[in-house]
């Protein structure tokens, strides 16, 4: 019916009409000499009327018939047949036998015609035509030209099938192809798959070409274990070139009917989104249900710019109950923490400032709840950046923050953090960078027990050494030339212990960060500002690197560990984190597409101490050929931290798209959480793709909540070059599966 295609950034060129200028007749073994002699005379002026044919009688100045492979040529338009009738006064043609016209890119095949050429107006009886630019093809009783853009097939048939028997065609009382506008529209239509009419309506619009239109899009229609039966009918406005409205109205048979919009625009200094649905939900009794996500970034005028975040859901059960609610659906976002965001940005030259307010809201589950952010009414940062000719870089952070809590201990909170950087110590082989920095925080604290806590202030220098070498050779990687590098890195970290426990200062937005090879060359084993972890460490590491002749990295290898000279101390809590250990896990790791069809990425968490692997991560991603991938994930996590979630888990998880016979393909993913003998995200089904239509079958689990989980079953036939029926499951596809790869380009 009608797609919602992406934005452009620019107008469609428009059509020139052509107007007739010269009558150019041609006949008999004369015809290329006469031919030649008025294309001399008029250059190439493609508005000349050519005709030719075997015999020729009448009044050249008036009207003449032609007989035997007759043909007659105006700029675009070119018609063929047995016998011709052409009236020069009234510039209109009737032919009979075998006619043939080519028009616009399409061509028309019947038993008679009669047509106008300066205004492309007339008819054709049987006709046969096919539509180049869309590959499509139908017959009907009669054709009827209304324009040079515009024809009405009568009682025909449509189909973007090869071949005299298609798969799948429209049968119209009446279809409108509008070259022009690119649309075709047809009325009293059934839609007939392998011979069964699928579907009826007295209306339906589709496609020409990739422009935008206004109508009706494809209904949707699913089964899912939250609402029952589903069904939507989108209705897409498109406003202007960078303007469109999207209405959702949705009926779930378990709940009734929600309505939803989607509003897009897109200017060169702003561009956002907004998406909104509600209803009167009739399983909790009436209860009104809204979900909004609205997102706008705008450039100023000032060179400054504005960023909203803004969401919003009617109670905390919204996500769960909704699982496939379009107001959410965006890749990484998490449906229980609603962030509410506002942010102001500006820079110019050295300088640099942020002004942000955010909130959230959270969805809770009471079987699985999670904490209540803070909330910062406002965030202010500062930034100065100064690079010097002699390698010395000064930079300078402020953020001020004003913390909100509901029942937490609140207040404000001051970051000056400075820094000196010497990098002009390096070469072609190797790099020595030391860097010293301050790190200062005042706070003014509400609801605190002691009131001589009110205003703590911490002052804490820290000083670091960046170090490495860089070998290379000529080597071999897979049977290919290759250089090797060898690359030994040290860096050393002090930073002095001040006690900084949950009674001497608050906890706003500090976590410890997680273990990894990028963070273990971090200076502050804590993310946030409310906690400077006490250092005297060193860290070494070494690197292997394979590169390819034109510089592409085949495979990177990799192991490092941490070294303390003192035990650190600082912790979360009140208590210290002193945990005795002289030394970090050891980490290692490897990664890269080691061919062109496969990519491995691999680590390890070795801990010296208790001579066991703490985790490991480990996956191949093979993508064979377009439409063969497979990918194979195992995760463990035996930590168990007190301080960070999700620290105790095993899972393995498996996904691919792989051919199954001739047509078919299957698609899939398992996730199993092997600690909890159970399975996670998983989704299964089918694909079978013809020359001129697709169908699939995909069946979904996801779990919502602790403890339930939502089944959903998708099923589409996707009419290539016409629509799509049923209800569209590649946003789960490519979100379980990577690397996955449509059949065809979607509509």
């Amino acid at each position: 019916m009608i797609r919602r295609l992406p934005f452009q950034q620019a107008f469609p060129p428009c059509r020139q009409r052509l107007l007739p200028l010269l009558v150019l007749l041609l006949a008999g073994s004369g015809a290329s000499a006469q031919q030649a002699w008025i294309a001399n005379q008029l250059g190439e002026d493609e508005e000349a009327t050519l005709v030719e044919g075997e015999r020729l009688t009448g009044r050249p100045d008036r009207e003449v018939r032609l007989q035997r492979e007759v043909e007659i040529r105006r700029g675009p338009t070119v018609v063929n047949a047995d016998d011709m009738y052409y009236d020069i006064v009234d510039d209109r043609v009737e032919a009979t036998g075998n006619v043939r016209v080519l028009r616009q890119g399409s061509r028309f095949q019947g038993d008679e015609l009669r047509l106008k050429l300066d205004t492309g107006v007339g008819y054709m009886q049987s006709p046969v035509y096919r539509l180049m630019q869309r590959n499509a093809q139908g017959h009907a009783e009669r054709i009827d030209f209304e324009s040079e853009d515009v024809a009405t097939i009568n009682n025909g048939v449509y189909t973007t099938c090869n071949g005299p028997d298609p798969d799948w065609y429209l049968k119209t009382g009446k279809l409108t192809l509008d070259e022009g506008a690119g649309i075709g529209t047809a009325r009293n239509t059934l839609i007939v798959f392998k011979g069964v009419p699928i579907a009826g309506t007295p209306s339906i619009s589709f496609p020409l070409s990739e422009q935008r239109k206004s109508g009706f899009l494809s209904p949707t229609i699913l089964t899912s274990s939250n609402t029952g039966l589903q069904v939507t009918v989108p209705y897409y406005w498109d406003i202007a070139p960078n303007r469109d409205l999207t209405l959702h109205p949705r009926y779930m048979a378990t709940r009734g009917l929600m309505l939803g919009a989607d509003a897009r625009y897109l200017d060169r200094d702003l561009a956002g989104e907004t998406r909104v649905e509600f209803m009167n939900d009739s399983e909790r009794g009436g209860d009104l249900r809204y979900g909004v996500s609205a997102r706008h970034n705008q450039r100023l005028e000032s060179g400054a710019s504005l960023a909203l975040d803004l969401n919003r859901a009617s109670d905390d059960n919204y996500a769960r109950d909704f699982p496939f609610s379009h107001v959410f659906a965006r890749p990484g976002f998490n449906r229980r923490l609603l962030p509410q965001t506002v942010t102001l940005t500006h820079g110019s030259g050295p300088w640099g400032g942020m002004l942000q307010f955010s909130d959230f809201q959270v969805l809770q589950d009471p079987l699985a709840p999670i904490g209540i952010p803070y909330a910062r009414l406002p965030q202010l940062n500062l930034s100065y950046a100064q690079y010097t000719d002699s390698g010395l870089e000064m930079t300078v952070g402020t953020q001020y923050t004003r913390f909100s809590h509901p029942t937490q201990v609140q207040g404000d909170r001051l970051v000056v953090n400075p820094r000196l950087t010497y990098t002009e110590l390096q070469g072609p082989g190797y790099f020595l960078r030391p860097s010293v920095s301050v790190h200062g925080t005042v706070y003014s604290l509400d609801r605190v027990i002691d009131p001589a806590m009110a205003a703590p202030t911490r002052v804490l220098p820290t000083f670091t050494l960046d170090t490495g070498l860089i070998f290379e050779r000529d080597t071999a990687f897979l049977g290919r030339n290759a250089i090797q590098t060898l690359e030994p890195r040290a860096f050393y970290t002090y930073t002095p212990y001040v006690e900084q426990n949950a009674n001497l200062y608050p906890n706003f937005d500090s976590t410890i960060a997680d273990f990894s090879y990028a963070q273990i060359f971090r200076e502050n084993r804590f993310v946030g500002n409310d906690r400077i972890g006490d250092a005297n460490q060193l860290t070494l590491a070494l690197t292997s690197r394979y590169l390819e002749t034109n510089g592409a990295e085949r495979l990177r290898l990799a192991v490092a560990q941490r070294f303390n000279v003192a035990p650190p101390k600082v912790g979360l809590g009140s208590a210290l984190q002193d945990t005795g250990e002289a030394r970090s896990d050891v980490l290692l790791l490897a990664s890269g597409r080691i061919t062109q069809e496969t990519r491995l990425d691999a680590s390890f968490q070795y801990n010296e101490a208790r001579n066991e692997i703490n985790r490991v991560g480990f996956g191949v991603y093979w993508q064979p050929a377009p439409m063969k991938v497979v990918n194979a994930q195992y995760r463990r996590d035996s930590r168990n931290l007190p301080d960070i979630p999700n620290t105790n888990f095993e899972l393995i998880d498996v996904s691919s798209q792989w051919p199954l016979a001739a047509r078919w393909y299957g698609v899939g993913r398992l996730n199993y959480l092997i600690n909890e003998r159970r399975v996670g995200q998983s989704l299964a089904g089918v694909e079978y793709q013809a020359d001129c239509w697709i169908f699939r079958l995909v069946g979904q689990r996801v779990p919502t909540a602790a403890g339930s989980v939502n089944t959903t079953i998708f099923v589409q036939l996707e009419l290539s070059g016409l629509s799509m029926l049923g209800t569209n499951p590649m946003r789960a596809l490519r979100g379980n599966i990577p690397g996955y790869q449509p059949l065809t380009q979607p509509q």
